[in-house]
């Protein structure tokens, strides 16, 4: 499986990257959602977005909006992964066609568990 991990903390971006590699994903990554959707545009086939909501360029909810509006793109799963913890924010993203949410700081237990309810956690890993 495929995963694209979007933020504009390079650092965000290695542990997101990391845990996710752990779980069996081969990751590519993007600082901010322009490049992400230019390599989604592009052809970079995935099966799951990471998505941080404040980034410089075009933020998190911009791009959940641009992929939900792609038809092309409709398929990919998209996570939120972000400190916005009001649940006005949740249910705006939420509403904008993100599948799941979480909030940073959190756990490679709890990233997992969010993959696992939406069905992404490579088979090799649920058993």
């Amino acid at each position: 499986m495929r995963a694209l991990v979007v933020d504009d903390s390079r650092t965000m971006r290695r542990i997101v990257a990391k845990i996710l590699e752990g779980l069996g994903y081969e990751t590519s990554q993007a600082e901010n959602g322009q490049e992400a959707l230019d390599a989604l545009q592009q052809g970079d086939a995935v099966d799951l977005v990471t998505v941080d909501w404040n980034m410089p360029v075009m933020d998190g909810l911009e791009l959940v909006g641009h992929v939900r509006k792609n038809r092309d793109l409709r398929s990919v799963t998209l996570m939120m992964v972000t400190t916005e913890a009001e649940q006005s924010q949740i249910v705006r993203a939420l509403a904008a066609g993100a599948h799941e949410y979480l909030i940073k700081p959190f756990t490679a237990e709890e990233l997992r568990a969010k993959l696992d309810l939406l069905g992404l956690v490579p088979l090799e890993e649920t058993a």
